[in-house]
C-alpha cells in the first residue's frame, strides 16, 4: 500500500493534463471573445449596408 502511494505522489500526469486543460479554456475564452466582437463590428456594417440599399430602392 505504502508503494501505490508513493507511485500516486509521484506520477505528474494528472498534474500535465490539468495544465493542458487550463491553457485549452484560455484559448476558448480568447476566441469567444474575439468572435464576439468582431460579430459586433460586422453586425453594425451589416445593418448600416441594408439602410442604404433601403433607400435606394423603390418601394414595391
Amino acid at each position: 500500500m505504502a508503494n501505490l502511494c508513493k507511485k500516486l505522489w509521484r506520477d505528474s500526469r494528472g498534474a500535465t493534463a490539468i495544465e493542458y486543460g487550463l491553457i485549452v479554456s484560455l484559448v476558448v475564452i480568447a476566441i469567444v471573445a474575439g468572435i464576439s466582437s468582431v460579430g459586433g463590428a460586422t453586425g453594425g456594417l451589416w445593418g448600416n449596408m441594408a439602410n442604404k440599399v433601403a433607400a435606394v430602392t423603390p418601394n414595391a
